[in-house]
């Protein structure tokens, strides 16, 4: 796995994945009236009410799945040069794949954020964690770029982690009472600019090994 991180295949899958990750909601939600993407978590699209909950959780399952791949080969990428800083981003994306995707997948949420079960408890809890764990990763990326003297992509990748900061505060608030009345009540919005900022280092790594 030492240099599956630079490998075409992998990083095509890599962008396809990423790429879905935006375009698999926007399709589907096509498909479900009730749902507004602007102010709905993606994660409704799973839900028991949702007509296409079937689609969206097993797209979640691949998401997961694929993406705790992707952290073992970080890790396996690095460690020999960074071993703590490959420890943490295989840490990072880990607990965001299993948490924000595999768990997401099978643990399902509701329509409404006011109703409560066991399974969306685990689901909140799984993706809180898994965010949590991500907004890391750029920084991580950031700090071995520049080690690497990857200075562009250094710049790209801490960049990425400060807007990743920004939009997961609002998307926070947006969760707020008082805040219903601001721009910051739309949470699918905040929610997709907060995982295209986590995504951008994945992004960059895998156009250069495609195309450059």
């Amino acid at each position: 796995m030492k240099n599956i991180a630079d490998n075409r295949f992998f990083n095509m899958i890599l962008l396809f994945t990423i790429i879905g990750e935006f375009i698999v909601p926007w399709i589907l939600e096509q498909f479900y009236s009730e749902y507004n993407g602007m102010k709905m978590v993606m994660s409704v699209l799973g839900s028991l009410q949702s007509p296409v909950r079937l689609v969206y959780n097993l797209w979640l399952v691949w998401l997961g799945g694929f993406l705790a791949y992707t952290a073992g080969v970080y890790f396996m990428s690095f460690r020999a040069n960074f071993p703590v800083l490959a420890v943490f981003m295989l840490l990072s994306i880990g607990f965001f794949a299993v948490g924000a995707g595999l768990i997401s997948g099978f643990f399902s949420v509701n329509e409404s954020k006011y109703i409560v079960t066991t399974a969306s408890k685990i689901h909140g809890i799984g993706a809180a964690i898994g965010f949590m764990a991500f907004l890391l990763f750029p920084l991580l990326n950031g700090i071995v770029s520049f080690k690497q003297n990857g200075t562009l992509e250094g710049i790209i990748s801490i960049s990425s982690f400060v807007l990743s900061l920004i939009f997961f505060a609002c998307f926070v608030m947006g969760d707020k009472k008082q805040f219903q009345n601001t721009p910051l009540k739309y949470e699918g919005l905040w929610e997709r600019l907060t995982l295209f900022c986590m995504y951008i280092p994945f992004v960059y790594k895998s156009m250069s090994n495609l195309f450059f």
